[in-house]
């Protein structure tokens, strides 16, 4: 199973989410081809009702944290309720492009 594909599974069993988007962006960074280092999700569940951002993001990487401490280097997180997924038209923000590494 690769990164992503677990990365998904752990977050549909802990959120059951509406939405659920991994992607995995390790290619726009300076790592070798197939790192599966760099990911960006997307997770929309009535989880986060009332929960501030923080808590949020602490719950994705307290139920990530196996992957975290083995290879995953950066994890971009949006995290919503359905009602903020609704009101932001149903789509994230892109990724800025990397400026670390060989590319500064």
């Amino acid at each position: 199973m690769s990164r992503k594909e677990e990365i998904e599974h752990l977050l549909q069993e802990s959120f059951t989410p509406m939405f659920l988007e991994v992607a995995d962006e390790s290619h726009m960074h300076s790592v070798p081809e197939g790192s599966e280092s760099h990911f960006k999700v997307t997770l929309v569940s009535d989880q986060f009702d009332s929960k501030p951002l923080v808590q949020r993001h602490r719950a994705v990487n307290s139920s990530l944290a196996a992957l975290l401490a083995d290879g995953i280097h950066a994890l971009a997180l949006h995290t919503m309720t359905p009602e903020e997924w609704f009101a932001k038209g149903g789509v994230a923000p892109d990724s800025p492009p990397c400026l670390g590494g060989s590319k500064k």
